[in-house]
């Protein structure tokens, strides 16, 4: 990331992720949030298995037609995504935003509805990030899946030993899940980095280590 250049992180509503916003932030600049609109849909959702709701249900049509748009475009290159999105998604979040407000001028604040309603309006900024960068996924299902099975497996994990050994658990499967993503075999990957670390690998060039930059020799 260079000096000055804002990167978007796709992120839920954990409130622990705000650290990362400020300017003062130790490890780089600040990061700019974009929110995971699968988690606002499912806050609708929730309401509607619930009891219904003809208003979540409206909130739901319209996501979906936000996500028509996405599944039209995906996988083409992020400055043609951002000019559909621009062009196709901006007027359909705008009448989103307008939509929500209204309904929250309507419904109390402590009802379940109006909970779920101020819970999308609270993340709306970061909710629009992703009409303003071709790069970001407009929510982060993609990772959820890959950290699902950890999730599953967090019994075994009781038993790294110590802090730093979960610590160490943790980057290794942060790496394993890294080089599913970017299709990079594992084995290779883990081979040739640990070799090249062992061969006194330069710190100042561990981005040549990513799994995005490995490169298996023939």
């Amino acid at each position: 990331m260079k000096h000055g250049v804002f990167a978007p992180l796709t992120i839920d509503g954990y409130q622990g992720y705000n650290r990362l916003t400020k300017p003062a932030r130790k490890g780089g600049d600040p990061i700019r949030v974009a929110h995971c609109w699968a988690h606002a849909r499912r806050k609708l959702k929730e309401v509607f298995d619930r009891d219904g709701s003809e208003i979540a249900a409206e909130g739901l049509r319209r996501i979906a037609q936000i996500y028509a748009i996405e599944a039209d475009i995906r996988g083409i290159d992020p400055g043609q995504r951002l000019s559909a999105r621009q062009a196709r998604s901006a007027p359909l979040v705008a009448a989103f935003g307008d939509w929500l407000q209204a309904q929250r001028r309507k419904i109390s604040s402590k009802s379940r509805l109006g909970e779920k309603l101020t819970y999308i309006h609270n993340h709306w900024n970061g909710l629009q990030t992703f009409l303003t960068d071709g790069r970001v996924e407009i929510d982060n299902n993609r990772v959820e899946n890959l950290m699902r099975p950890i999730a599953i497996n967090r019994k075994n994990a009781l038993f790294a030993g110590h802090d730093e050994g979960g610590i160490a658990w943790g980057r290794i499967a942060s790496l394993i899940e890294t080089c599913k993503i970017n299709g990079v075999e594992l084995f290779a990957y883990l081979k040739a980095t640990l070799t090249a670390i062992a061969n006194g690998h330069p710190q100042s060039r561990l981005d040549d280590l990513l799994p995005w930059n490995f490169k298996p020799s023939s």
